[in-house]
């Protein structure tokens, strides 16, 4: 807890602790629909995994609702407590998100462990992960919000000396109001700072908006291999790693179509099964990247035994993020595929395209694909150029792709398919009518 009455930080631990994790699931009797509980806990230990810990058990317990107090049962939950003091668990994590209250009764009866759930284990993920500043400053505000209100928690034992009378004016509603208004205060503060980050993003993206540049945003699962595709269509150097969350910041490269077109690719943060609305908020200005583009490339690992249901889950947060836009579905790591597997893909999804980003499998087919959506939503012109504008020639060149290209006795004139907004710079030149000067 900070002591600077300027700051209020989350507690960081420095030295490197692997923890020993207990994980807690609930069976709400799903009836086979969508995630089974193992699955959904195979990736909380995977989850787990990428944060530095180490798993040692999994409990379950089948329910219809959580319980109010402590979300599992108290029998259970006394099961609980009996495993991390055989196995010495530092830590115990409950597959699904724990109200405040359900979180301090836990605590209240398993003593002296760390007590989290998905979603504080997906913030610690996030802030391990988080590089650049506006990164940063995105996980700090998820993480404060998310503490905000379980601080009483961490007074709880001074608990018993609320609602006046006798004994109640000590330090300890006094630390806790201190505490909750230096979080509001951090609050505030971060989302300034991360409105003015947010605002320079912004200025980037309409200066590639005004371009007129064909915009491409890769949106999928976590670990889907984004990173490695946009590094095989783009030749790009971005970082990638067989972990999840391995990519939090936007990356941004460009692409060279067959027709020699020039467009742009942008890596996004990756989603999953119960991500956290909280983080949802807090990157939306990297997710008005996927709001914002002119096409979607959904990859999907094709090989993993839960690929439908991930496709669902992405889909679930495109909706909430309101991207509505075209998009193209990417079977990646058709390296690891079956030829069943391969196949059952192909039927239920037949416009999809299967490729390996890791060996280049399929990429070119994607980039043709590609091509093909961008030239779908581009509009045909014939503009009639003067000479002395060969900026507008580099600009058609640049920014739309050139079918035809012909020098008259009154200037260059040449048959583009433009996205609109190059279209709209270009068709002042429009054949029959009169090009404007040169400024």
């Amino acid at each position: 807890m900070s002591t600077n009455p300027d700051r209020f930080e989350p507690h960081v631990v420095t030295e490197h602790v692997v923890d020993r994790a207990v994980l807690v699931g609930v069976d709400r009797g799903r009836g086979g629909r969508g995630w089974s509980l193992d699955d959904s806990l195979d990736e909380l230990e995977r989850l787990a995994d990428t944060a530095g810990a180490e798993v040692v058990a999994r409990l379950t317990q089948k329910m219809g609702a959580p319980d109010s107090r402590t979300f599992i049962g108290k029998g259970k939950l006394e099961e609980v407590t009996q495993v991390v003091k055989d196995l010495d668990a530092t830590i115990v994590i409950f597959d699904d998100d724990l109200s405040p209250s359900q979180q301090a009764n836990i605590e209240n009866m398993v003593t002296e462990t760390k007590i989290a759930d998905r979603t504080a284990l997906i913030l610690d993920i996030f802030a391990l992960h988080a590089t650049s500043r506006e990164g940063k400053l995105q996980v700090a505000l998820a993480q404060m919000e998310y503490l905000l209100p379980r601080l009483r928690g961490l007074w709880r034992h001074l608990d018993k000396y609320a609602g006046g009378g006798v004994m109640t004016r000590g330090p300890g509603e006094s630390q806790l109001e201190t505490d909750r208004r230096l979080a509001r205060l951090r609050i505030s503060e971060l989302k300034r700072e991360l409105k003015h980050v947010a605002g320079e993003r912004t200025l980037q993206r309409k200066r590639r908006a005004n371009s007129g540049v064909f915009r491409i945003a890769l949106v999928g699962y976590t670990n889907a291999g984004k990173s490695t595709t946009l590094n095989a269509l783009t030749d790009a150097n971005a970082y990638v790693a067989d972990k999840l969350f391995a990519t939090l910041d936007a990356t941004t490269r460009t692409l060279e179509l067959p027709e020699g077109r020039t467009i742009t690719v942008t890596d996004t943060v990756g989603f999953i099964h119960k991500l956290p609305h909280s983080l949802v908020q807090a990157f939306k200005s990297t997710l008005d990247e996927v709001r914002e583009a002119d096409l979607l490339l959904h990859v999907v690992d094709g090989a993993h035994p839960q690929a439908f249901d991930q496709i669902a889950a992405v889909e679930e947060v495109l909706g909430e993020i309101e991207a509505r836009g075209p998009s193209l579905l990417v079977f990646n790591k058709a390296d690891a595929m079956d030829a069943d597997t391969r196949a059952a893909l192909v039927t239920r999804y037949p416009h999809a395209v299967v490729c390996s980003a890791l060996t280049s499998e399929g990429i070119d087919t994607l980039r043709e694909r590609v091509a093909e959506e961008a030239a779908r939503q581009a509009i045909t012109l014939t503009i009639l150029v003067p000479y002395d504008r060969g900026d507008i020639v580099a600009l058609a060149h640049e920014q739309a792709q050139v079918v035809t290209e012909e020098h008259t006795g009154e200037g260059t004139r040449l048959v583009v398919r433009a996205g609109p907004q190059a279209a709209g710079r270009l068709e002042s030149f429009a054949e029959h009518r009169r090009p404007p000067a040169k400024s």
